[in-house]
């Protein structure tokens, strides 16, 4: 059963799908009401397992627990490498009794949480998982050089994320800059949106920029536009995975990423791509070139990335770690032990 607040994205996409789903009337993590209704749809379903997959959910999961009599076993999902602070609250809710195991996207969220957890035998990591059936079967048709008015003799060097501080696009436009001195003919395409667009537009403009960088704003056809780039560049300063490189991966396009993070769990260095030293524009820009120059170190990456990708992260192996993890809990809480 998916509970999730009725004005929700989440909540329109699974009546669509006719999923088993009950929206609530969110107002605030720490309503004393909505926890209440998230213990009574727990009991009424009949539920073994409480899964939480932010800190609202988190937040919302032990105040129900603690003050409205929530028994059921609680697992909590971690995506993001940050560490949780000193603040008495968080590191109360982190350790609660109630939270069976806490489910890592990668080692490096691992590493961040053992600061705070007392039982680091709560932590364990599945890794991040594509949308394999999405992605694959994609090709490369142009259309992407033709929508966005691109020669097709010109190189397309992609990147999709959000324009936030973490992603680090200043580095991403500094190491377009560089190639552009170098003579690389390629047009670079920017797909997302966020807070800094405005300030990384006015970025472009002030090196002179804006014939060469496109800004191609939200686009639902992800897994179409990925095959279209002859190179993913991914400047991001503190991953925790890079689920884009996986879908290059799937996309079959090479790519070069930042040493950051959990993305040296997913990309290894000269076997499934490159890495470049984070913050570093030239760095970026000679990875970029060392690729693109070279056609046999490309369909090498392409092809260990994609091995890589269908070994670690399709659905089926995610689905059957979690499906372990879920198991292991009942068992363990259910068996009287």
């Amino acid at each position: 059963m998916i509970v999730c607040p009725k004005n929700s994205r989440i909540f329109e996409v699974a009546t669509q799908r006719n999923l088993q789903v009950v929206g609530i009337d969110y107002k605030s993590q720490f309503s004393i009401k909505t926890a209440k209704q998230l213990k009574k749809i727990t009991r009424d379903f009949n539920a073994n397992i409480v899964l939480l997959h932010n800190s609202k959910s988190h937040t919302l999961g032990v105040i129900s627990s603690l003050f409205c009599g929530l028994k059921t076993p609680m697992i909590l999902f971690r995506t993001m490498i940050k560490n949780i602070g000193t603040n008495f609250l968080n590191k109360f809710k982190y350790n609660y009794k109630g939270i069976c195991k806490i489910v890592c996207i990668s080692d490096p969220v691992v590493t961040e949480l053992k600061k705070a957890i007392k039982k680091s035998e709560k932590l364990v990591v599945v890794g991040s998982v594509v949308d394999t059936d999405r992605f694959i079967g994609e090709h490369k048709t142009g259309f992407l050089h033709r929508e966005l008015g691109i020669p097709l003799d010109y190189k397309i060097i992609g990147n999709v994320s959000a324009f936030e501080k973490v992603k680090d696009h200043y580095t991403w436009i500094n190491a377009v800059e560089e190639l552009h001195k170098r003579g690389l003919k390629a047009k670079y395409v920017l797909i997302g949106e966020g807070s800094l667009e405005t300030s990384i537009k006015e970025l472009v403009i002030s090196k002179g920029l804006e014939k060469e960088v496109v800004f191609a704003g939200f686009r639902s056809d992800i897994h179409k536009c990925i095959p279209e780039f002859d190179l993913f560049l991914f400047t991001s300063k503190n991953e925790a995975t890079g689920g884009v490189i996986l879908e290059s991966y799937a996309s079959r396009v090479p790519v070069v990423a930042a040493r950051a993070g959990g993305i040296p769990t997913v990309l290894i260095d000269n076997e499934t791509g490159l890495l470049a030293e984070v913050g570093n524009p030239i760095d970026f820009a000679d990875k970029v070139e060392q690729l693109l120059n070279c056609e046999v170190s490309q369909q090498k990456y392409i092809q260990k990335g994609f091995d890589f990708l269908m070994n670690t992260s399709t659905r089926a192996i995610i689905g059957n770690k979690i499906n372990d993890i879920l198991n292991q809990v009942v068992i363990r809480e259910y068996s009287g032990a």
